[in-house]
């Protein structure tokens, strides 16, 4: 039997037991111990055993992950997340659709300092989803824009997903944060765009709500002052080169955690959750790093990437339609597959034919955030579809899938305006690191 076709058996069985729903790091580390075995012999899973758990424990490219893990934590049980959306809401909550618009400014704005979809999502729908059915919204446009508004966890920096890519690919953190910032402002505005489109077709969904003082709206300011000031503390660090990403993280952890204590949003109990739940999810993430390890060294050696390189080239087609067939496949992946996995199993496979087919590898892991996005929201396996419906049972999947449409409709508008364009998030980190 040929490497690559071992390779192939490797890579079914992977995706069988992913779908059977057996945790992806166990998943990778298994497939990879195993084809190891059968490609190379016990002393090669050996040597991978004695060096990759060094490797993904010692990388200053993973180290960041725990510290902004627990910013992210720090700031959900601070309830900084219900201070943005008042806040977004005073300014814009009296428009017809005003709350929906305000809960995607809220979900951007709490995403600055969480780093997480499944984190925005689950906040956003307790906060904003009985705030919009209590004001007579239809649950299709509440479940819509909370559904949206959670994909922008895993664009708007830090993001966890490009943590991931920076480390497979070994690009620069910093330059995909900064490269993540104009797309995620593009990915509110076009939200907030199929919002007004929506109410302006069917303005019985959204009624009209009484416009607040204009003294309440300015004390409101207030409470984005704290968010604003860790976003800033820690992304302008790190953009103005006073320190690294993974200081960054840490700077931000503590800035979060000084201010829930100042302002007593932060007890014992909350720091103690914070921190638990902070381990249990790195401890999930390095199991992750470490499978894929032992899956990438099983995949090098049945040397199946570079066929599947050598076939995609071999097509004898422009660049602009081999990345059209990529993004293609990333939709039909994001249907079935969870966006961790699909970053962790395919950019392997994708970055060296992105690479030699001329694109920009920091603009195609925006572009592959962003596909992978449109799987959060995508039937059968929508995951911020499905915690929607979890947390709030009247709002049935039906309902909730039909109201993600028009924000499905505005993500696949924005992932071509950044294939059309892809200075929009290029420009600064080319300004920012040049």
């Amino acid at each position: 039997m040929s490497p690559e076709t071992i390779g192939l058996i490797g890579i079914t069985a992977l995706l069988v037991m992913i779908f059977l729903r057996a945790p992806i790091g166990v998943a990778m580390l298994l497939v990879g111990v195993m084809g190891i075995w059968a490609l190379q012999g016990w002393s090669a899973v050996n040597f991978v055993s004695s060096t990759s758990p060094v490797h993904v424990l010692s990388s200053d490219t993973l180290s960041m992950v725990p510290l902004f893990l627990l910013m992210g934590n720090f700031a959900l049980h601070s309830g900084m997340a219900g201070s943005v959306y008042r806040s977004a809401n005073a300014f814009v909550g009296y428009f017809r659709g005003g709350l929906a618009a305000g809960t995607i400014l809220a979900a951007g704005g709490f995403s600055a300092i969480c780093g997480s979809s499944l984190a925005t999502v689950t906040t956003m729908a307790r906060i904003s989803v009985p705030e919009m059915l209590r004001y007579g919204y239809d649950p299709k446009l509440a479940a819509g824009a909370v559904g949206a508004g959670g994909t922008l966890g895993i664009l708007i920096p830090p993001s966890l997903l490009m943590i991931l890519y920076a480390y497979i690919t070994e690009t620069s953190v910093g330059r995909l944060f900064a490269a993540g910032i104009i797309p995620g402002i593009v990915a509110i505005l076009l939200y907030c765009a199929a919002i007004v489109i929506w109410v302006s077709l069917d303005p019985k969904i959204a009624p009209h709500q009484k416009r607040l003082p204009f003294h309440e709206q300015m004390r409101t300011l207030l409470d984005i002052m704290a968010p604003a000031l860790v976003f800033g503390i820690v992304m302008g660090g790190i953009f103005g080169g006073f320190f690294s990403p993974t200081e960054g993280a840490g700077v931000g952890a503590a800035a979060v955690l000084m201010i829930g204590i100042a302002f007593r949003t932060l007890g014992p109990s909350e720091i103690w959750t914070s921190v638990r739940e902070t381990v249990l999810i790195t401890g999930m993430v390095f199991l992750l790093l470490i499978g894929i390890d032992y899956f990438n060294f099983f995949m090098e050696a049945s040397r199946l990437p570079a066929t599947i390189e050598a076939f995609f080239l071999g097509l004898n087609v422009p660049p602009f339609a081999l990345l059209m067939m990529i993004i293609l496949l990333l939709v039909l992946l994001g249907c079935v597959l969870d966006s961790i996995a699909i970053v962790l199993i395919m950019t392997p496979f994708l970055y060296p034919i992105i690479s030699h087919i001329g694109y920009d590898l920091i603009w195609f892991g925006i572009v592959l955030v962003m596909v992978v996005e449109i799987g959060l929201l995508t039937p059968p396996f929508g995951m911020n579809v499905f915690v929607i419906n979890a947390l709030v049972p009247q709002i049935t999947l039906s309902e909730a899938f039909r109201g993600v449409t028009p924000f499905l409709m505005a993500d696949f508008v924005r992932v071509g305006i950044l294939i059309a364009f892809p200075p929009l998030c290029l420009w600064l980190p080319n300004l920012l690191f040049n």
